[in-house]
């Protein structure tokens, strides 16, 4: 053992005789992590393969970097078929101890030989997949799949274990104790196997005791009566002995050659009908996948193809719905050709710019706003003064939201009148909208307060920060 401070090899002593350091609970960590090693080793020689994956696991927690702990633990789950844990253990033993080790050899055997790569990556996707037929409901399918797991891996003992609790969901009891029988082979005190063993005995035990005894008939071949001093034994159909041995030998021989049928005949079709019936279940099995995988492949490109048609669609509706470019474009060239053909019909020119989205100026080009910005100012005046006394009747006769609604296109083209804007937050205030009131007089105080107008907007603006 060597001093984790400075590498020197340490004595008997609680102490580093080379650089002071105490080591008494480090020495008592390194021991303890060696004692489960050595528990682990003795578990993996009687093949109780996961009470030595506690084992080794415990020691690997208190020295991580025993690589001799890794080698085995390695091993393990090689002998379990879980080849990628077994590959990671390795792996980190060789980063841990570059030479020297024993993991080159295992890993050169895993990666020398393509053919077991490809079985273990493709053992590793089957059982994912009847993971997911499980989840799903899809019990069969699930089976299916992990008949082809345990054939590419017999020593995979998570596969064998889920399939036999596919048969006990199935109530398939004397298949699910075959598959638990040979995780036992593989695994001998696996909790898992042993507690789902359990669970077919008792059903089996149960319907063993519930089956009625098979009733021995008894068979009376003679008739036996006394004539005299003498006792006669007769055949009970009246025919001779002789006779009657001749059919029992006939019987004899033919039973005999139903045996003989049954044992060299039988069990071979019996094998060629499995094996035919194993390969059309994995040639469904693999047209399953390959039809699964292109459903998945076709619903993504299908959610691909809506997710652009929405794009453009909503592409589209910027050009052509209301609002959109081309609408705009049509309002301000309508108002363009209504103020040249006549100056004076500020009315209808205001009618197009009012069709124009104000969300849609704040995007649009430097021409656009140009040519808008000057229309508003040539019809601004007048078309305001006809929105502003528009929007008086309907405040006077208490009807703000008309009021709202005329007032802003007042202020809107003629910035000028603050008339406008201090009434308009007047119709806010008397319709209940606090915010937009608070805000109609804010801008009036800001932008005109040299006026009266402003001085009374302050005094609504304490009025309501008070509320």
């Amino acid at each position: 053992m060597i001093c984790y401070n400075c590498g020197a090899n340490l004595t008997d002593h609680d102490f580093c005789t080379n650089c002071g350091a105490d080591v008494g609970i480090y020495k008592k960590i390194m021991s303890t992590a060696n004692l489960y090693y050595n528990e682990g080793l003795e578990r993996a020689g009687v093949r109780d393969l996961s009470g030595a994956i506690i084992s080794l696991r415990q020691c690997l927690k208190m020295n991580k970097n025993h690589v001799d702990a890794r080698n085995l633990l390695g091993l393990v789950y090689f002998e379990m078929g879980e080849y990628v844990a077994a590959l990671s253990e390795w792996v980190i033993s060789k980063n841990l101890r570059p030479t020297k080790n024993i993991a080159d050899d295992y890993l050169n055997m895993m990666q020398s030989n393509p053919a077991r790569l490809d079985t273990i990556s493709q053992t590793v996707k089957k059982y994912n997949q009847a993971l997911s037929y499980c989840y799903q409901g899809s019990y069969d399918l699930a089976i299916i799949q992990l008949k082809k797991v345990v054939s590419l891996n017999p020593k995979h003992v998570q596969g064998r274990q889920l399939l036999a609790l596919l048969y006990l969901n199935a109530e398939q009891w004397d298949d699910a104790r075959k598959e638990l029988e040979r995780c036992i082979r593989i695994d001998v005190n696996n909790t898992t196997t042993l507690r789902y063993l359990k669970e077919a005995n008792t059903v089996l035990e149960i319907d063993e005791a519930m089956t009625p005894p098979t009733k021995k008939k008894s068979i009376t071949d003679t008739v036996t009566y006394h004539r005299g001093n003498e006792t006669i034994i007769q055949p009970l159909n009246g025919k001779d002995t002789k006779m009657s041995s001749t059919i029992i030998n006939i019987l004899i021989g033919i039973a005999v050659g139903i045996a003989v049928a049954c044992l060299l005949i039988l069990p071979a079709r019996i094998s060629a009908a499995a094996e035919a019936n194993d390969a059309k279940l994995k040639e469904i099995g693999e047209e399953l996948d390959q039809k699964n995988s292109t459903i998945n492949s076709l619903e993504q490109e299908k959610n691909g193809l809506t997710a652009r048609v929405e794009k453009l669609e909503n592409e589209l509706a910027t050009y052509t719905g209301e609002g959109g470019t081309i609408s705009a474009m049509d309002n301000l060239l309508n108002a363009t050709v209504a103020y040249m053909g006549n100056p004076e019909a500020e009315s209808e020119v205001a009618a197009y710019l009012d069709q124009i989205d104000a969300g849609f100026l704040d995007q649009s080009t430097e021409a656009f706003k140009n040519l808008y910005n000057l229309l508003l100012s040539r019809v601004g005046a007048g078309v305001g003064t006809t929105y502003y006394e528009e929007g008086m009747h309907a405040y006077q006769n208490e009807m703000y939201d008309e009021a709202i609604t005329q007032l802003t296109k007042a202020y809107a083209y003629d910035s000028t009148n603050y008339d406008a804007l201090f009434n308009l937050a007047n119709a806010y205030r008397k319709a209940g909208d606090k915010v937009n009131a608070i805000s109609c007089y804010q801008t009036l105080v800001d932008s005109f307060p040299d006026t009266d107008l402003a001085t009374r907007a302050q005094s609504y603006l304490n009025e309501l920060d008070i509320d």
